[in-house]
């Protein structure tokens, strides 16, 4: 790994959360740029206050660090296997990780090391896209496939929130084998409810928000969520059994104006506490 010039906010050198960025452009579909991501976030994470008003609680009080980057090797497959062993390493310490993408893909070898440790594993994927393709461009390993392929991995064990868009075979596909709640996240509470006490993994792709709110992603998809309605709806994750976080798709060129970097940092502040929180007391 290599370790930003910029650690994310007050990160510790060590801790029991563990900030891992993962800068992988390999499959996107449409505009590519969310390599940028990971230090983007970083970098502005200066200005935020580190006290969560949403959660109540404050990063001072967390014990975190920031592990920096794992750079593209150029063969995709090896590059999942390398960002499975780099989560699967921290789990075995005791740890748990928040990644930061770079593309959805990320999020299928992270989900594959949760599974070691947790086989009843849950997952529950907020998005602006459905991403549960069988192929796409020929590929059965892209951002466009990501869910279909963890969705194989966990058994059907997906919840899926704030989805607007996707082929018609998906939405079938989704309405058959997983939970979804389409245009919002008004189930979040009952979805949490649903999963009581497993174990799950939270992937958020960021394209969930309005491209009015957030313009800094990939694959801009209109009729989406606030911002405000994001950070409420992750408030009720507070107290649930998160094992594992990703964060995804923020491609900071698309906003000049910076805004959209700023607001990836507070989601990533936001699920910091949360999984510090789930791990024990902060």
């Amino acid at each position: 790994m290599n370790r930003s010039k910029v650690p994310f906010s007050e990160a510790k050198h060590n801790g029991k959360v563990a900030i891992l960025g993962f800068p992988l452009d390999a499959t996107l579909s449409y505009r590519p740029g969310a390599a940028q991501a990971p230090n983007a976030i970083r970098e502005v994470s200066e200005i935020l206050e580190t006290y969560s008003p949403y959660l109540q609680l404050d990063m001072k009080d967390l014990s975190f660090t920031d592990k920096g980057d794992l750079p593209f090797s150029g063969n995709l497959m090896e590059y999942l296997e390398a960002v499975e062993k780099t989560a699967g390493d921290l789990l075995e310490e005791g740890k748990t990780f928040l990644a930061l993408g770079g593309e959805h893909l990320i999020s299928l070898p992270l989900v594959k090391a949760c599974l070691k440790r947790w086989p009843d594993l849950v997952v529950i994927h907020v998005d602006a896209h459905m991403d549960l393709r069988n192929e796409y461009n020929g590929q059965s390993f892209s951002h466009a496939t990501v869910m279909r392929r963890v969705w194989e991995k966990v058994n059907g064990r997906v919840y899926q929130l704030g989805i607007r868009s996707g082929t018609r075979e998906e939405w079938t596909f989704s309405k058959q084998h997983c939970r979804v709640c389409p245009f919002d996240l008004s189930s979040t509470k009952d979805f949490l409810d649903e999963i009581g006490g497993k174990p799950f993994y939270l992937t958020l792709d960021i394209d969930v928000l309005d491209p009015g709110y957030l313009p800094g992603t990939g694959t801009p998809e209109s009729g989406g969520i606030t911002s405000k309605e994001l950070f409420s709806s992750l408030a009720l994750f507070l107290g649930r059994r998160m094992v594992g976080a990703d964060l995804v798709e923020l491609s900071p060129a698309y906003d000049p104006t910076g805004a959209s970097s700023v607001l990836g940092a507070k989601v990533v502040r936001e699920l910091l506490l949360l999984l510090g929180s789930a791990h024990g007391p902060i």
